[in-house]
């Protein structure tokens, strides 16, 4: 069995810069990304190709151009997961 990946991303819809990775890590170090997003109720998206693409970044960098168009799936599918949850 693998070890987990996570890595979490921040971004302000005001201002004009990209995503930015605020944690990542491997095993016990994303099980505790895992476990914090939770507590907050911060939807999990999977994708183990992206996690591992952003694993490679430093924490507080923000995404690389080749990256926007993942990351902005994620983001949409994000927002229809609010959208969902506020309906029912």
């Amino acid at each position: 069995m693998m070890d987990k990946t996570a890595v979490a991303l921040k971004y302000d819809q005001e201002g004009t810069s990209a995503p930015t990775v605020v944690a990542k890590g491997k095993g016990s170090i994303a099980n505790k990304i895992l476990e914090k997003a939770q507590e907050f109720e911060v939807p999990i998206f999977q994708n183990e190709a992206l996690a591992n693409s952003l694993l490679s970044l430093d924490v507080d960098e923000q995404i690389p151009p080749n990256l926007y168009k993942a990351v902005a799936e994620v983001f949409v599918w994000l927002m229809n997961s609010e959208k969902k949850a506020q309906i029912s």
